[in-house]
This record gives structure tokens, sequence and C-alpha cells, in this order.
């Protein structure tokens, strides 16, 4: 991916702190900036999210910062609040391969055709075979989804995709490329990461989840299946302001099943940053570790990315289901980590980019109300996917009177129109203008930070 393509997809308060192992020479954030809490309130007010829960974690310790209610008549969010945290899941999934590399379980380099059941293998393009290491870093050649995926509820899409469709897309897909030789992000790769794991240890994702990482690490209200606990502090996931389903991903559950609060994600993000004395400290550090620069001004580790920053490399992963968005990241360097939970489908990374990275900007917050309706019919007109680079593309969907884009490998994002072919986002100070040739739409132009970036409609 690009610059511009990066840029795009990083589309009542209250205060707690718990202290961590203090660290000296690092950086402390005593406060949220008032350009940040300015920017929460906004998004709040013009009915961008429902809610907004964020945990800054430094030298100092925790602070826990909460914005709005889980719900239009719900109840105020705090520390305890449960978002579903989407594709985060994808570091727990690289920690734990970690965690089976560091205890001699499997090697990065070993062939995951060795590990999948009898009679299914993996077919690959030219001599190189598909790695842990290239589940993991985003290099199989898998695409982000298989073409079997055919939910019979859209509004939550995994429910019913099988063990069985895993497998009988294993066995029928052809690659396009070598494994190792491009970047790709792909939920299935990660999916499959997170069953393979499991079978290794004869166990399913969740139970290795718990036994390798939340309970060691006193994690009490992460896991997939919402506990009764949970479901009480449950955050409603919402889409343009409507309550929406909550997903359940059980076969691909590595790749983003996971649903979490601001307490409990600290404590992770704490841990990986040496705050919290842990086993997992090894495995950490091995997730950590760089393993291509193949994904544009990207580098990707074990699941992290990896984006340079003014002060320090920040290590990050953001996540989108149906009704929410969240971000996590760190900065070793300035010892500064960060958590971001909002119930959501609208994008709120360009906070937790500006709270690590003194360099990154915040968004501009415009409000929905500026939007002119456009007929469905011509909206229909749009739905394609559009490729601006060999490796970057942007996918146009349709809901009703809606219009959505969701760019390669992240969470969609709601498009606003200013006229029948000029459409705005709302958190992301960003333009899309559609253009037609001979009547039938051939292009998008993508307009930000003064660059324009044509996309060629593919599909």
């Amino acid at each position: 991916m690009n610059r511009i393509g990066i840029t795009l997809i990083f589309l009542l308060i209250s205060l707690a702190t718990v202290k961590c192992q203090p660290t000296s020479g690092k950086k402390t954030l005593q406060s949220l900036p008032p350009e940040v809490v300015e920017s929460i309130e906004k998004r709040i007010a013009n009915g961008v999210t429902p809610s907004m829960a964020i945990a800054l974690i430094d030298s100092s310790g925790t602070k826990f910062y909460h914005f709005g209610n889980t719900s239009k008549d719900g109840k105020a969010v705090d520390q305890h609040t449960i978002y579903e945290i989407g594709s985060i899941s994808k570091v727990f999934t690289g920690i734990l391969l970690a965690q089976q590399v560091i205890d001699g379980d499997l090697n990065l380099d070993d062939e995951i055709n060795d590990y999948l059941p009898e009679g299914i293998k993996s077919t690959v393009m030219g001599d190189a075979a598909i790695t842990f290491g290239n589940l993991t870093d985003h290099t199989s050649g898998y695409p982000r989804m298989p073409d079997n995926f055919t939910p019979a509820n859209p509004n939550n899409p995994f429910a019913d995709y099988t063990e069985d469709q895993m497998y009988a897309f294993i066995l029928g897909y052809e690659p396009t490329r070598e494994a190792g030789a491009a970047y790709e992000y792909s939920n299935f790769a990660q999916g499959l990461l997170g069953h393979l794991l499991a079978l290794n240890k004869n166990s399913t994702y969740e139970d290795l989840l718990v036994q390798t990482i939340t309970d060691p690490l006193n994690m009490e209200n992460t896991r997939i299946e919402l506990t009764e606990g949970m479901r009480e502090h449950l955050a409603l996931g919402h889409n343009a302001g409507t309550v929406v389903e909550n997903w359940d991903i059980p076969t691909l559950a590595g790749a983003g099943a996971i649903r979490s609060s601001t307490s409990d994600m600290a404590r992770f993000i704490a841990a990986n940053l040496g705050y919290i004395k842990s086993p997992l400290k090894e495995a950490m550090a091995l997730s950590h570790k760089v393993r291509h620069n193949k994904a544009g001004d990207m580098s990707v580790a074990m699941g992290w990315h990896i984006k340079k920053g003014a002060e320090g490399d920040v290590i990050w992963h953001n996540g989108g289901t149906g009704g929410y968005r969240t971000f996590a990241g760190f900065v070793k360097e300035t010892g500064v980590g960060l958590v971001l939970l909002t119930n959501s489908s609208s994008s709120s990374d360009d906070i937790g980019f500006y709270l690590l990275d003194p360099g990154a900007k915040l968004a501009e917050v415009k409000p929905k109300g500026q939007a002119v309706d456009v007929p469905e019919s011509i909206l229909q007109q749009y739905v394609g996917v559009y490729e601006l680079a060999p490796e970057f593309k942007i996918t146009v969907t349709q809901e009703g009177k809606e219009l959505y884009g969701q760019a390669t490998g992240q969470p969609k994002f709601q498009m606003f129109a200013e006229n029948e072919t000029l459409f705005y986002l709302t958190v992301v100070e960003a333009k899309i203008s559609f253009q037609r040739k001979n009547g039938e739409v051939e292009s998008l132009t993508l307009f930000q930070g003064g660059q324009e970036m044509l996309g060629k409609k593919v599909e």
C-alpha cells in the first residue's frame, strides 16, 4: 500500500488511573490534549459514534478516559465496557504463534501442509511453500476473504462459515503468486493461522487464547464467547447511527473474534511495553520483530503493523466489525501505549496515531447533515472494486441510500454525498469523486492531503 492508501484507511468524561511498574527515561502523557477531547465530543455530538473509551499507558501508569454511552439510551461507558476489538485479534494470534515457536512446538518456517488434517493440502505457485510465517505477516498468497464466503445473514456474516468450507477453499484455491512474494492483508490467512495453532495444541482457539494470554495477564473480560458479566457491560454496535448485530466468528476466530474492555486491553499493551511482568515477555518481543517491508510505507511483524513516527516506530493494529472500530498501539522509544474502543462503524484511527505520534494529524470532523440525498439507482452504479495501486483497492458497496468504501485490508467507511458524483468522509479529511465514460462509471478519484489518486474500476 502507498502513503495515500494508508492515510485514507486510518480513517460526561471520567478518569481513572492504574499504576504500572515505572520505567525511567520514558515519556508520560498527563491527560488527553484539549483538541482530542474537542474532536471526540464533536464525533459523539454529530452521531459519528455513541461512545469512545480510551486508555493511555505510560511509565506513570494507565489513565482511562470515557465519553458517551453504550447506546442512545444506554449507560455511560467505563473501563469495564465491552467492545468487539475485531482485527486487533490478529496480534493475539501472532503472540500465540510466537509462544509456540518459543516452546519448540513449531517453527515459523514450517509448512502449513504438514499441520493441516490428512487429505487437506494447499496448492502453491512455484517452489515456495506456505509457512506459518507467511500466514502471520500477510504474505501467504491467500486473498483477503475466501471465494466461498456466502453468508446467510450479512449482518452477522462469519457466523455460518464452517471448517469444511475453509478446507474446501484451501483445496480449491489456485494462488496467483508465490508465497512470500508480496503483502496482501488476509483475514482468511489469519483465521487459518489461529485454527492451526489450536489444532497443534488439541484445543479450541478461545481455550488457547485464555490459557496462553488472558489468564496469565488477568484479562478476565477478554473472551470470544460473552460471559454473563461481559454481556451486562456490552456497548451495542452501531452502523450509521443504527444498532446492528454482534458478529460471531467461529471458524476464522484468529482473524477478529475477540471482545474486550479498555481495562483488559490496557494490561495487554502494558505487558507488550514491559510495564507488567509476564511469562509472555519473550513471545511478545518476538511478535514485534519486523518480518518484511512489503506493505508500502509500513513494516509488518507477527500480526502487528509498524509505522515510522516522529518519536519512534508506532507498533499498531486496528479493528472493525459490523458496529465497532478499535485501535491499539505503542511506541517503545517513548514507552507510551494506547487503546481506543468505539461502538461505531466510523474509524477513529486518526486519534490513535495522533496520541502516539506527534507528526500525525487529527481528522476534521464534518457533520453528516451536510450530505445530500442521491437516488439509490445512481448509488448502485458506483458499486464495484477500484484499483488505485497494485496492492491497494477500494471496494464500494451500497446499503439502501448509503454508500460505503472499504480499502484493502481495512474496515469499511461511509461516504456522504455533496452532489451526485462527489462524496466526503466524516472523520477523515478526504473526498471521492466518480467518473463516467460513455455513460458507464469507469473510475474514482481520491482527493486527500492536496493530492489526487485515480482508481480504475476493475470489477
